[in-house]
């Protein structure tokens, strides 16, 4: 009888599962741990070793999210918020992109790498001037202040612009124009349909972003009726105590939607990232 021994690339196979599940564990583990201590109380977030055997006080822990804070209002204000700087960042980028891949005007690299050095600053830089900003407008306190300026983002004009360079070619461009086409109707006819799993993408990254976002909001905002899911968090807390068990309960109930979101388009996201890989 003849002995068959494994292949290389079985072994190489076997490793390299074997550091996806670990990394898959290492990512999941604290989302479980969050709602571990979501259904017991402060105590369990401080045993060693960490309990991970859920209780059951989830339902009355969430009872009280729910009566100290506006929380539900707070998720239809994180959801407004979210989705119109999604679906804003995927149109709004995806024309500068296509602005700066595929048409010509005096200065387009100039303002190109003006854009892209602006990803350099950190954010806190610009809260003080867009707060003067959104006072003069009158907009603080208000949904708009936070959406206007989430909009358009550096990295995801940078991002649609290297989609438009490689997913279109000037021939397509140049026939289009040769048949009367506007640019805009070049644009929404021809250019954005071949980078929508890109804009896709985009979209929900910057969902994702406004949905956590936290330092802006807590600077513009003021009535409670106005706070986003991340605000609403830190209402639950005092500057005296912190009831972890509480928090953690409103942490995992912010947290279900973008669980959700993940679920229905999770594979369609990671197409439009590995579509973007190989393509050029």
């Amino acid at each position: 009888m003849t002995r068959t021994t494994p292949r290389s690339g079985d072994r190489l196979r076997w490793w390299v599962y074997a550091l996806l599940v670990l990394a898959a564990f290492a990512c999941v583990f604290p989302l479980y741990w969050m709602f571990v201590v979501a259904t017991t109380d402060t105590a369990a977030a401080t045993e060693m070793p960490p309990r991970v055997v859920p209780g059951g006080n989830f339902f009355h822990l969430a009872g009280l999210v729910f009566s100290t804070v506006p929380f539900v209002r707070s998720i239809v204000n994180s959801l407004v918020v979210a989705g119109t700087i999604g679906l804003g960042q995927a149109l709004f980028c995806a024309l500068a992109g296509f602005a700066f891949a595929k048409l010509r005007f005096r200065g387009r690299d100039a303002l190109f790498l003006l854009v892209v050095l602006t990803m350099t600053v950190p954010t806190q830089l610009a809260i003080v001037p867009q707060y003067m900003i959104m006072s003069s407008l009158g907009w603080v306190d208000t949904l708009q202040a936070l959406i206007v300026p989430g909009l358009a983002n550096a990295f995801g004009i940078f991002w649609m612009r290297q989609h438009m360079t490689n997913a279109i070619s000037d021939e397509i461009l140049q026939a289009a124009r040769i048949d009367g086409a506007t640019t805009w109707q070049i644009f929404w006819r021809i250019a954005f349909p071949l980078v929508r799993p890109a804009a896709f993408v985009l979209g929900l990254i910057g969902f994702v972003y406004a949905w956590n976002d936290f330092l802006w909001p807590f600077v513009v905002l003021k009535s409670p009726e106005m706070y986003t899911v991340q605000i609403a968090i830190k209402a639950l807390q005092t500057n005296f105590n912190i009831d972890l068990g509480l928090a953690m309960s409103g942490s995992f109930l912010a947290t279900l939607p973008l669980i959700v979101l993940f679920v229905f388009v999770g594979r369609r996201m990671v197409a439009g990232i590995m579509d973007g890989a190989f393509k050029g």
